[in-house]
């Protein structure tokens, strides 16, 4: 989502990195610059203009100016104010919760109330919602659609809940919102649940018929959280929606969905300077599974270009056995590194979420988007990879040695690949085991870098 002002503001502050001694106009210089690369991403004005004004401010500073490394300084100060603008640190973690911010404390069960425009994915996020409770909490979740308007919403929601095994409360038609909010909460106390997600209805734009809808439904249950699920993609409408929201219904907090999409980014950026409210949640991605924590220290790192490392290992954590990742390391330190390895590797990295995504997520590779365009490394690299391994038999994969040229033709026409495709997989295949028996001699030192000796990326 901010891969344009990503763009934008790596080119002005690596401006002032290579300068040196930086003057009170050089500052001036690079912020009307950043303030021009703010507004084109759709930044409400009022926050850019205090942005501006605070960054300001500090980076003319004496202790700035005439600092060893003032651009560095300049970034750091950046960074500082954009994490302020996103939420602060402070909201970055929560004592009682995995999750930034979100509330789930209370006696059980507990309500989470689901509000927002038509379209803006609040089904979709309250299975992602349920299913994040579920695995990452360990709580027992419902789920109940309120939504009786638009057509089979209750039974999309119904989908949903059997796709990510999250119980979805029973559909009774002609039941009006209040009375299922009801039946929810009754059956939640009955059968022990933890935690109720109600998704409530949209509209297709605010009006008091929604508003007095929703307040009815929050006074049955008293939800200890109200989240406003807005679409990143819809700019500043999203901005003006979220504080009208805030200001008839009252939110505790904002669930941006799309952010994978190509929106300019200024909505998230923009929202909680606007309404004061945090933004806890956020979808990366159409899968149930891709719901992440906006976290605002990390999402400034992103911007910046400078990654998220933090998040990269979070999502390897989730989908690989740490016995099983220590056991591979010791072979490929040996130099034993098959096909069959390096097929599991692949299939991690696919379960991890959209490539593209996670390389975003690896420091200093923001800055590289136009080789890693040109080298093709996407999702559809990694599936077509897939399928060259698959297409070889269990003996080819554990000895790449005997794949002759009529072995090569047979795994292509089988992977609907070409032959180049396939000598291209064992190349890289070999390069990666060659790199890892060198890391393996060179003992601790092979570790540096995050464990890749510096120039052996291997090509592809």
């Amino acid at each position: 989502m901010f891969d344009s002002l990503t763009s934008k503001l790596g080119e002005i502050l690596d401006s002032l990195t290579k300068r040196g001694a930086l003057s009170e106009n050089d500052v001036d210089s690079a912020l009307r610059e950043i303030r021009i690369a703010l507004i084109e991403a759709d930044v409400a004005l009022n926050v850019v203009k205090s942005f501006i004004e605070s960054v300001k401010q500090r980076a003319i500073g004496e202790e700035v100016l005439r600092s060893v490394t003032p651009g560095q300084m300049v970034i750091k100060i950046v960074h500082d104010h954009l994490v302020e603008m996103l939420g602060g640190a402070n909201e970055d973690a929560s004592p009682n919760h995995e999750d930034a911010g979100l509330n789930l404390v209370g006696v059980p069960p507990v309500v989470v109330l689901m509000v927002g425009l038509q379209g803006s994915g609040k089904t979709t996020t309250s299975a992602k919602l349920g299913l994040r409770i579920k695995k990452r909490d360990k709580k027992k979740v419902l789920m109940a659609s309120l939504d009786v308007y638009r057509p089979a919403a209750q039974q999309q929601l119904e989908v949903l809940g059997s796709q990510s095994d999250v119980p979805t409360l029973p559909v009774i038609m002609g039941e009006k919102p209040v009375g299922i909010a009801s039946r929810a909460m009754d059956m939640a106390r009955r059968e022990g649940y933890d935690v109720v997600i109600l998704d409530t209805a949209g509209r297709m734009h605010v009006d008091q018929e929604l508003m007095d809808e929703v307040a009815k439904i929050s006074a049955v249950t008293n939800p200890i959280e109200t989240l406003l699920v807005a679409d990143a993609m819809t700019g500043q409408d999203a901005v003006n929606m979220a504080k009208e929201f805030d200001e008839k219904v009252g939110v505790t907090g904002i669930v941006l969905t799309r952010v994978d999409g190509d929106a300019r980014g200024g909505a998230a950026l923009s929202m909680r300077a606007v309404t004061g409210k945090p933004i806890k949640l956020m979808g990366v991605g159409e899968r149930l599974d891709e719901l992440e924590s906006f976290q605002a220290s990390r999402i400034a790192g992103r911007i910046l270009g400078q990654g998220d490392i933090v998040g990269l290992v979070e999502k390897a954590a989730e989908v690989i056995d740490k016995e099983d990742a220590e056991k591979l390391a010791k072979k490929m330190m040996k130099g034993q590194f098959t096909l069959n390895d390096m097929a599991e590797q692949l299939k991690q990295v696919r379960s991890m979420g959209d490539v593209g995504g996670l390389l975003g997520m690896v420091p200093g590779l923001s800055k590289m988007k136009k080789q890693i365009s040109e080298a093709n490394i996407d999702d559809k690299m990694i599936a077509r990879q897939q399928a060259i391994l698959s297409s070889m038999t269990p003996s080819e994969r554990y000895k790449p040695k005997v794949l002759n040229g009529s072995r090569r033709r047979r795994i292509a026409a089988g992977s609907g690949t070409s032959v180049q495709d396939v000598n291209r997989l064992l190349k890289q295949h070999k390069q990666m085991g060659q790199m890892m028996k060198k890391m393996g001699k060179m003992g601790p030192r092979g570790m540096m870098s995050g464990g890749m000796p510096p120039g052996m990326m291997p090509r592809g």
